[in-house]
């Protein structure tokens, strides 16, 4: 070091020596603090899984479309000499009671009545076309052979591959020692008392189709799971029990390194770039409602319907067949009947009332160890009706099923000692004033417990929403599912009754009466949208969903169906929203895409999502944490 250099350090010394005698302050520089480095996650290691009742939609985060198979699984028998168990397709509980055929009748007469009372686009009246019109031309007709054989072959079981799955499962034949099993039945895992219907067979048979899937199509062997993170498309109205055993059997068995669980309906506005909407998924055995804004599910606007496509196509079925259907050995009983009458109402059906009278049509049946045949049929308004049956449900003749289903109170989880229940009883503890106060808004409050999802994922912002007197609701599928959360029309009734004297017992069985007459009701699509957006609790949020109701699923994908849907909401709108409302929209297909991928694709969307990064549940938390870490991370109310 020179002279000059010492003399100037001593300089500035000095200089520091009389800044410091002056009071002069120097700024601190603050201390450099390494940042943890954030964990980059490549989109390829993520699988998105959006399980389906009766389509499994699953692939990587990057695939522009996801593998799609049939979501069913054959098992072989252990022992031969066991009879064979199938669960049912298109066939289901209450369709054989008394009264269904009489439903059945009453229905279609509602549904004629609808037809009629609407004009076509020129200003004419429909008119209408009796069924025994076309049956006389049908009963005639007889099948032409097209070739002698139909090139459509049964699984070849010859080598007693212990499971089949997907399409090979649908064609394995009724004579092998196997039995078929559906594991998803409207939304839910599908318990039953029958052969392989307990909680451990279903997820058994989840855990393999879904392995199965991966390293078949993916081409993801098992073992390198490990390196891999799921997301799980769940139903709004979800069964926390089923949501925690996936997740269980996810991260534990399949052995994934970390899961998102997020929402059907959420993710479908992701998968359609929207930012708010009400979403109606009409799918194979369910149709969900449910109004999100701004990535949030508003819980009170939730409605699951039981009821979806494969009733359309069992109730066109029944049509073709007072129609005269020429082909008369279909049965709902077998399977790839089953597939061919799905085919049909997909091929045939629409919602356009400017197509009317008489038209001809063909359809071939391949199936095997048959030649293959062409047939001719004539339908008239067979076309529409069927797919009516989603806006008049008594037409699918149910009796005596729970048919509208509500968001479900949790019952509590021996694993989550912190949840809402605990959150409930503690807050007995505070002061009575302040209790009474808070009771008073609860009651005056229009919109029940919507506001409680957006004030934060603890669940504190419900806890003035929830109802008084709590009782107890069964659900189907023999589990009890939990008490549902009420709707404003049921809610203020209710609520409302705090302030009268009356006896907990009467209040709780009153309550019970008024949901069990709500959910035994089936209501028609139109209504269960205007039902929906109501349950909303502002203006500024209904007027939002009147201009976006978004349709995905594959239930409604019938020409005029947006349409369709557009007049019948616009013509029951409450008179006060179409002044407000600037233009109601019925969307069907986002940016041209497939209504039926839309909730996977916004499962990918969500994987790339900068937020998304503190959703992670990682396997050695769910180890040692267990479902508390749903309540944690989820981006919904656990």
């Amino acid at each position: 070091m020179t002279q000059a250099d010492k003399d100037q350090d001593n300089g500035k010394e000095k200089e520091k020596e009389k800044e410091q005698q002056r009071g002069v302050k120097r700024p601190i520089a603050p201390p450099v603090i390494p940042e943890p480095p954030q964990e980059q996650i490549q989109s390829n290691f993520i699988v998105v899984v959006h399980p389906g009742s009766r389509m499994l939609r699953i692939g990587r985060a990057t695939d522009t479309l996801p593998v799609t198979v049939p979501h069913v699984i054959a098992r072989r028998h252990k022992q031969g000499g066991q009879p064979r168990h199938e669960d049912a397709w298109l066939l289901r509980d209450g369709l054989n009671k008394s009264e269904s055929n009489e439903q059945r009748q009453n229905g279609l007469k509602m549904v004629d009545q609808a037809i009629w009372s609407k004009k076509m686009s020129n200003g004419v009246r429909r008119t209408p076309v009796s069924a025994e019109q076309a049956r006389a031309y049908n009963c005639q007709i007889r099948p032409a052979v097209l070739d002698s054989s139909s090139r459509v072959k049964w699984t070849n079981t010859s080598h007693h591959p212990p499971h089949l799955v997907g399409e090979e499962a649908v064609y394995v034949n009724s004579s092998d020692c196997y039995d078929v099993h559906w594991p998803m039945m409207r939304g839910q895992l599908n318990l039953h008392a029958g052969p392989g219907g307990s909680l451990t067979a279903v997820l058994a048979d989840l855990e393999t189709i879904w392995s199965h899937v991966i390293q078949k199509h993916l081409e993801i062997p098992l073992k390198d799971l490990k390196y891999y993170r799921c997301i799980l498309l769940v139903p709004d109205i979800y069964n926390r029990q089923h949501v925690k055993e996936v997740v269980n059997m996810l991260l534990l068995h399949m052995g994934f390194s970390a899961i998102i669980v997020h929402q059907e309906s959420v993710c479908a506005t992701f998968g359609s770039g929207l930012s708010s909407a009400c979403v109606v998924d009409v799918g194979d055995q369910k149709t969900s409602l449910c109004c999100v804004e701004d990535g949030v599910s508003h819980r009170n606007s939730r409605l699951s319907l039981a009821y979806g496509g494969s009733d359309v196509t069992r109730t066109f079925f029944w049509l073709l067949q007072r129609a005269g259907f020429p082909y008369r050995d279909c049965q709902l009983s077998n399977r790839l009947d089953c597939q061919l009458l799905q085919h049909l109402k997909e091929t045939f059906c629409h919602l356009d009332q400017d197509i009317s009278g008489l038209q001809d049509h063909e359809f071939q049946t391949r199936f095997p160890e048959a030649p293959a045949l062409l047939y001719q049929v004539r339908l008239g308004d067979e076309k529409l009706q069927a797919p009516m049956g989603l806006f008049y449900p008594t037409t699918f003749g149910i009796v005596g099923q729970k048919m509208t289903s509500l968001q479900f109170r949790s019952q509590g989880d021996s694993e989550d000692p912190h949840d809402e229940h605990y959150l409930l009883s503690t807050q007995s503890k505070q002061d009575p004033s302040s209790k009474s106060a808070a009771d008073r808004k609860a009651v005056s409050r229009p919109g029940g417990g919507l506001d409680g999802e957006l004030s934060g994922q603890g669940g504190m912002g419900e806890l003035s929403d929830l109802p008084r007197g709590c009782g107890g609701s069964g659900g189907g599928g023999g589990q009890t599912q939990g008490e549902v959360e009420l709707l404003p029309a049921q809610g203020e009734c209710l609520m409302g009754a705090g302030e009268v004297e009356e006896p907990l017992s009467a209040h709780v069985s009153r309550k019970s009466a008024i949901m069990s007459q709500f959910e035994s009701k089936a209501l028609g699509l139109d209504k269960a949208v205007l039902h929906s957006i109501d349950c909303c609790a502002s203006d500024e949020t209904k007027r939002k969903m009147y201009s976006s109701i978004l349709v995905v699923g594959g239930g409604l994908m019938f020409h005029g169906a947006q349409e369709f849907l557009l007049h019948r909401i616009i013509n029951k709108m409450p008179p006060s929203f179409r002044r407000l409302v600037d233009n109601v929209e019925v969307i069907t297909r986002p940016k041209d895409m497939d209504p039926r991928l839309i909730s996977w694709k916004g499962g990918a969307v969500l994987a790339c999502l900068d937020t998304t990064q503190e959703m992670w549940i990682h396997q050695r938390e769910w180890q040692r944490f267990g479902v508390r870490m749903l309540r944690e991370r989820a981006a919904f109310v656990w």
